[in-house]
């Protein structure tokens, strides 16, 4: 048996779209591989002062040229030739699943590298804020395949791409409080100008920025659409210069850092994790998640309706990493910040209805992996949550129990019982029937069939129960 046999290189689905330069996964390791063109421009790339200022910098993966590694010397072949080995980031997110700030500080990374990468004599071939990870509130560009030698009289071609899915979403959420999520979910292409001006009001056009970047951008695309020229001809021999290039993107960069969200209202962006609780009950649940952390050492945590990260910090404490998931993303927006402002690296928040969770897109439904298969977690918290899943959310309390065991995790859930009062205000408002099994002990029934609970505890109000379980999967 081969070597290619014994342990076939997984290539990622999303990065064929890039022939010069394609993603693996093999053996724990993220390995690119590159064609004839891709490895002269990581040469270059490579050998400038640019790229080992960038990584020094934190802005790039730590990334080593591994051709010479005799284990991957079957990857080397006519269409390959040179392999990379990149570090990994923790786990995987895509720009549906950020909050404002996060895609305004990945734009604001993107354009950096364009301007630094232009003033060096190369270029991003592309800018998908698919080329951007989180660790924790630090941006990450990891496609240093995207770079390439800059090209005399060309124009910056990712700049079409950098307006529909980096500065288009942040516009329209600013000006016009239409959240980005959904629309960026529901195209992965992005938002294109005619359909970000149509949503723009005659006072938004004249806002700075507006006229250029969206009205005539609309505008000359529709001229183009039946145009039978080359494009890049033309501009190439009108002495289009890279001062242009330069300028556009510093003018971008002002009009992106000036961007504010500020939202009206969100059903928990005021909501602290004690608003029901006395001071003794929440102390309790604290070293509860505390000691379960303790006893369950995991490696990675999913923080299932974080909040403001109370939680996801105690967990960090001893775990490797936290993804912390709330639907509200005016509550990611402030987590985010605030973990940012700290230097937070081991706490990853997302924004992510667990109602409606991120599915397979893009291509074959294989481009974008849903959250589970990015890596599921060693211990997931469950606080404040299973009540809104299955009122507000209509989801029975057996599927949202068969959901976690699916995960093969350690749980720590706190079930709320219907006297306790944020549930009697949300039982109030369906109908009697609705929730029959909204009971603590069908909870605890359902819970004891698909978990070993280890320990439980009524905290002192009589409302709120705590379980600390293991999978039965």
């Amino acid at each position: 048996m081969s070597l290619r046999e014994a342990t076939p290189p997984h290539v990622e689905p999303g990065s064929f779209r890039d022939p010069d330069s394609r993603i693996c996964l093999r053996d724990g390791r993220v390995l690119r591989l590159l064609s004839q063109q891709g490895a002269s421009d990581w040469c270059a790339l490579a050998t400038s002062p640019l790229f080992a200022a960038l990584e020094s910098e934190r802005k790039v993966p730590r990334t080593r040229d591994v051709s010479g590694d005799p284990v991957l010397a079957d990857m080397l072949d006519a269409d390959v030739e040179a392999v990379l080995e990149h570090e990994a980031v923790p786990f995987v997110s895509y720009p549906y699943e950020w909050s404002f700030s996060m895609l305004q500080d990945a734009a604001l990374l993107q354009l950096e590298l364009v301007r630094r990468s232009v003033e060096s004599g190369m270029i991003l071939k592309d800018s998908s804020p698919y080329n951007v990870q989180f660790v924790g509130g630090r941006p990450l560009f990891i496609d240093v395949g995207s770079f390439e030698r800059l090209r005399e009289g060309e124009p910056w071609c990712g700049y079409r791409q950098f307006c529909m899915l980096f500065l288009y979403p942040l516009l329209l959420q600013s000006w016009r409080g239409i959240p980005f999520q959904p629309w960026l979910r529901g195209s992965l292409a992005g938002i294109t100008p005619q359909e970000c001006r149509s949503c723009l009001s005659l006072r938004d056009r004249f806002r700075r920025g507006a006229l250029t970047h969206v009205v005539l951008h609309a505008r000359l695309e529709r001229g183009l659409e039946d145009a039978d020229f080359d494009v890049k001809g033309e501009i190439r021999r009108a002495g289009f210069k890279k001062e242009l290039i330069v300028a556009n993107v510093k003018g971008l960069e002002r009009l992106v850092s000036r961007l504010r969200w500020r939202p009206e209202g969100s059903a928990w962006s005021g909501y602290e994790p004690t608003t029901s609780y006395s001071d003794d009950d929440a102390g309790r649940k604290a070293e509860f998640v505390a000691e379960a952390v303790a006893v369950e050492s995991p490696r990675l945590v999913w923080d299932l309706g974080c909040n403001d990260g109370r939680f996801s910090r105690i967990a960090a404490s001893v775990a490797d990493y936290v993804v912390a998931i709330d639907s509200d993303a005016a509550v990611v927006d402030r987590l985010y910040r605030a973990l940012k402002r700290g230097g937070v690296a081991d706490i990853l928040p997302l924004t992510l209805d667990l109602t409606d969770p991120s599915p397979g897109l893009g291509w074959r439904g294989l481009e974008r992996a849903p959250l589970e298969a990015r890596g599921r977690p060693d211990l997931a918290l469950c606080l404040a949550l299973v009540h809104h899943v299955s009122i507000t959310g209509n989801v029975p309390v057996a599927g949202f129990l068969d959901w976690l065991q699916r995960l093969a995790a350690s749980v720590v859930v706190e079930f709320p019982t219907p006297d306790d009062p944020m549930v009697k205000r949300m039982l109030g408002r369906k109908r009697q029937a609705d929730h029959h099994d909204y009971r603590r002990d069908w909870f605890e029934r359902c819970l004891d069939e698909r978990f070993s609970v280890e320990r439980s505890e009524v905290l002192a109000s009589g409302s709120r129960v705590l379980y600390r379980a293991r999978s039965r999967a």
